[in-house]
């Protein structure tokens, strides 16, 4: 079989997914009628879960799980705009890692609306310009995001899915050698989180480290300055076409970011492994907090999570608390448990499990 005999049997296959993806999408316009009629709630993140494990249980072939979540996520996501177009604000600028975050959920197809802040987001979303939000809430280097925390305790959002996105770091400059490379931009973390690149690649006494407020001012940066470079996200790269000289340049390979995608008073159906937040509010009651972790013990409830910020409220020193389960809150046990403590919890989401 020659190579233009292989390229027409691609050809062949190439028109067959055309047409299906197009039968799929006319089902889909019609799910998306009957939605509307009904009010339904859109995006449906423990559905499109439960569609990839169940065509990774029935895989044989040669894609692995990454590539089958990769290649429906983008169906998924163009399916939702069809049933209707969504416009999903995130941390900004535009080349962040959180817009990385978002579009891999949600699509190339979205439109996006690039925030300031994790305030702005929350503020968005509150006034009903956007249906969806993405917002950082911790790294696994770096700690927690603690402004994410906090203006969940202060909004009626809840939390409708989480992303975890692997963070990886290149190295971009338009210079040929990295001997002409006198100047990198970019992140204070990004700077920590690459070093071992940094000092193996560069002289400091010859290369100056600028820090900037995101890697994609780095790369705007390094676009314009053949002799500077930038240390930046790949999506931040792509978009202003800096060549990229190195890639994974980050010390660990285990270094991932949690994101939250959040939206108006949503409740998603039970799946086969989901994930519960609450906040905890700190009473006066002596002994509240560990009652409450006690209950979750008895009720065979695993605590993935706990972290406290203060509540920043009068002249005490008082402190709330972000708490991560096991299960969905219409689980008989953890309904048992949160209806014994709720003047003291507020229920944050039920979402299916990814992180």
């Amino acid at each position: 079989m020659t190579l233009e005999d292989l390229r027409k049997e691609i050809d062949q296959l190439d028109n067959q997914l055309l047409e299906i993806l197009n039968q799929r999408m006319e089902v889909v316009r019609r799910v998306g009628k009957l939605k509307r009629s009904n009010n339904s709630v859109i995006y449906r993140p423990e559905r499109e879960k439960s569609i990839i494990e169940r065509l990774d249980k029935r895989n044989k072939g040669l894609l692995n799980k990454a590539a089958i979540e990769a290649i429906f996520l983008e169906i998924f996501a163009i399916s939702r705009n069809l049933e209707l177009p969504e416009l999903v604000a995130y941390l900004g600028p535009e080349g962040s890692f959180t817009h990385q975050a978002a579009e891999s959920r949600f699509g190339a197809m979205s439109e996006y609306m690039a925030l300031d802040s994790i305030n702005a987001v929350f503020r968005a979303l509150e006034t009903k310009r956007t249906r969806y939000g993405v917002v950082p809430l911790e790294n696994n280097q770096e700690g927690i995001v603690g402004e994410t925390i906090d203006q969940l305790g202060k909004t009626g959002l809840k939390i409708i899915a989480e992303i975890c996105l692997p963070i990886h770091f290149g190295f971009g400059t338009k210079a040929e050698k990295l001997s002409e490379v006198t100047k990198i931009y970019s992140k204070d973390i990004a700077f920590r989180q690459c070093r071992k690149f940094m000092n193996e690649s560069f002289n400091p006494k010859e290369v100056e480290m600028i820090p900037v407020n995101s890697t994609s001012k780095a790369v705007r940066i390094a676009m314009e300055d053949p002799n500077s470079g930038a240390i930046c996200s790949h999506i931040a790269a792509k978009l202003y076409n800096l060549p990229i000289l190195f890639d994974n340049i980050e010390d660990s390979e285990d270094n991932f970011t949690r994101f939250l995608i959040l939206s108006h008073d949503v409740k998603n159906q039970k799946s086969a492994n989901d994930k519960t937040t609450f906040l905890a509010k700190s009473s006066d009651k002596p002994g509240s907090l560990a009652h409450l972790l006690q209950d979750f013990y008895e009720a065979g409830i695993n605590l993935t999570k706990i972290e406290s910020r203060p509540a920043k409220k009068g002249k005490n020193f008082k402190y709330y608390f972000y708490i991560d389960i096991d299960g969905h809150i219409d689980d008989e046990n953890v309904n048992d448990v949160v209806s014994r403590h709720k003047k003291d919890l507020l229920w944050l989401g039920s979402y299916a499990k990814m992180c």
